[in-house]
């Protein structure tokens, strides 16, 4: 068994504690899907938000809404880089898995632009 990691973003909608909440949950639950990610093969998660993005830590709704009780779990700032894409969440996922795995990253709504 290694481990890989899966990456993902979106940008959300304003900076309040439930858009945070809202974003979190629609990127992870579609980086679990598309993945098909078992809670328990996850090594452990690192979120990153932009500066301007304060009011909550997306790691609460991981643990309460999703279940992510046993996930260690981190919360930084992004690298503020002049005209980079701002309000954006983004996390990398890291989990326990066969050698053949092939992650498929997922990127929403405004972080889109981030891999065309």
């Amino acid at each position: 068994m290694i481990s890989k990691g899966i990456r993902g973003a979106i940008t959300v909608e304003e900076n309040s504690p439930e858009a945070i909440g809202a974003a979190t949950i629609k990127l992870l639950t579609e980086m679990v899907k598309k993945n098909n990610i078992e809670i328990d093969t996850i090594s452990h998660a690192i979120f990153t938000l932009t500066n301007d993005l304060n009011a909550d830590f997306p790691a609460k709704y991981a643990r309460v809404n999703l279940k992510w009780k046993n996930v260690p779990m981190m919360c930084f700032n992004e690298l503020d880089v002049p005209n980079s894409l701002q309000k954006c969440l983004r996390v990398l996922i890291v989990i326990n898995c066969g050698e053949g795995f092939v992650p498929d990253f997922v990127y929403l709504d405004g972080a889109d632009v981030l891999r065309k």
